[in-house]
């Protein structure tokens, strides 16, 4: 031990001091371990306990939300009216209409279970209803304050895939009317009107029946005269292409009007 200084002897070793035996040396396995480090999965914050369920959101009231009920030809909104609410249709069909600076009336859309109305109004430059929407049937509406669908399509993501989707879908769908307004028959542009009424290619039935719809309305739709309609309404009656039972019946034969070229 000659010649090796205290410091040195001592190097590298701990001590402990108790009251009754004073330092102590800790040995290898004495000495403290480090605590470890949470995984990413123990850091991960709590999943939530329930899952979002668009079609429940749309099914009942809540916050933000309130269900209307409407009876035949009662205005839902009105053209020129403050557009701060997004609705959604429940049960029942609705007229769209919008009025000229000159005074005359157009339907521009019949809309019916699952359909949105107003969702011109997320986009801030559209403060004010640009349509009149009225009841057809009884009506069952959901209406949507814009700021709490904004925060749902936000934090719910199936949710905004579905909106989306429909806005998309409803879109495409005024192209294809304006694409067979410039270039297809009166007769053509009656029967894709009606196959679009029955929800054609959307149910699980072939066929379905369309509620309390006039011949003026079709005219309007379609861009033709009601003289017009009724006697394209005769031809495919007599076709077996559409039926009067409790209201109108579409079959689905009535689409080889449309693709016939």
């Amino acid at each position: 031990m000659h010649g090796v200084g205290r410091e040195e002897l001592f190097k590298g070793t701990r001590f402990s001091c108790d009251n009754k035996s004073g330092p102590k040396t800790l040995g290898p396995l004495e000495r403290p371990v480090p605590p470890r480090r949470q995984s990413p999965t123990q850091l991960r914050s709590p999943k939530r306990s329930t899952v979002f369920d668009p079609k429940a959101f749309l099914a009942t009231a809540g916050i933000g939300r309130t269900l209307r009920h409407y009876s035949p030809k009662q205005v839902i909104f009105s053209q020129g009216q403050r557009a701060d609410t997004v609705l959604y249709i429940q049960q029942g069909r609705v007229r769209l209409s919008v009025l000229s600076k000159q005074g005359k009336e157009a339907t521009i859309a019949l809309l019916g279970p699952d359909d949105f109305m107003g969702e011109g109004c997320i986009a801030s430059d559209q403060p004010l209803r640009t349509a009149t929407a009225t009841a057809t049937t009884d009506c069952s509406i959901l209406k949507i304050q814009r700021k709490e669908l904004l925060r749902t399509l936000h934090a719910e993501h199936e949710f905004s895939d579905m909106f989306v989707a429909y806005v998309v879908d409803r879109h495409n769908r005024t192209q294809a009317d304006l694409v067979d307004q410039l270039f297809n028959s009166s007769e053509k542009r009656l029967a894709r009107a009606l196959l679009i009424l029955a929800r054609f290619g959307k149910e699980d039935t072939p066929e379905a029946v369309i509620p309390q719809i006039n011949q003026a309305t079709l005219a309007e739709m379609i861009g033709t005269t009601r003289s017009r309609v009724n006697f394209f309404m005769n031809r495919f009656r007599k076709l077996g292409f559409i039926d009067y039972n409790g209201g109108l019946q579409v079959h689905s034969s009535l689409l080889s009007v449309v693709l016939n070229d």
